[in-house]
């Protein structure tokens, strides 16, 4: 039986600002930083803006890799497929995120945005002959790359030696960082910080290795010692950063 392969739905933007990478939230926090203001209009002539809906995908595994994709807003979460149709989330992708990187001519992965998104595409070839001339760019590429191969390497540390208290901490520390999946190594932040969570529960404990029941119980054991609070199932609140990163070390 033929497997059906959900399509992206998008709509490009056909009017933009005079100069939209100007104006994008999103450069401080991406590669696209690298480049210098006067430079942001070629740069800019390169990018090809669109909106996904929510539930929708706009990167498909085993698709010819033709673009990067930087997001400017919302939230993805990138997934591998199994043979037996089994899908395994192996990351969250948010604002600031440079996605494509891969030297294969195929996606690795694949993208489905868990909220509304926006997104800009960039063609492979166009944007590899800009970074002839912007040397810096190509050096923001390389260590968006190298944290690529971090975060794969936490992913499989996370899996493979923690327990579900110290995964879930980890999962937290590291949304409360604007990130992914780091390294541990958040406990210099002293005061409480609220964790968006757009994605479901179910995601969090697909992309943790967990039962959903497991995600649900270590949080409200967490909640228990008055290490968060929950105050909404898409937001929740870091009390104790240092015990957290503790509990994410394996040290406590």
């Amino acid at each position: 039986m033929a497997t059906f392969r959900a399509r992206p739905l998008v709509v490009e933007t056909s009017q933009q600002l005079p100069d939209p990478c100007a104006h994008c939230d999103a450069r401080p926090f991406s590669v696209c930083s690298a480049i210098e203001d006067r430079d942001l209009q070629r740069l800019a002539s390169l990018a090809h803006p669109f909106a996904v809906e929510a539930g929708r995908s706009f990167i498909e595994e085993g698709d010819p890799a033709e673009s990067f994709f930087n997001v400017t807003s919302g939230t993805a979460k990138l997934f591998k497929m199994l043979p037996d149709g089994r899908r395994q989330i192996t990351g969250f992708a948010g604002m600031g995120h440079f996605l494509g990187l891969a030297v294969s001519s195929t996606y690795a992965f694949g993208a489905e945005a868990v909220e509304p998104m926006r997104i800009c595409r960039f063609s492979r070839p166009k944007l590899r002959a800009m970074l002839e001339d912007f040397p810096a760019l190509e050096r923001r590429l390389l260590e968006a790359a190298s944290n690529e191969l971090v975060a794969a390497q936490e992913q499989m540390l996370l899996l493979g030696r923690k327990t579900a208290r110290e995964r879930l901490a980890t999962f937290l520390l590291a949304r409360a960082d604007g990130q992914t999946l780091s390294p541990v190594g958040c406990a210099h932040v002293s005061r409480a910080s609220i964790v968006r969570l757009p994605m479901t529960r179910t995601d969090i404990a697909d992309y943790l290795g967990l039962t959903i029941e497991t995600v649900s119980r270590t949080l409200t054991r967490l909640r228990g010692e008055r290490l968060i609070d929950v105050p909404s199932p898409a937001e929740i609140v870091l009390r104790d950063m240092a015990a957290l990163d503790s509990l994410a070390s394996g040290l406590n």
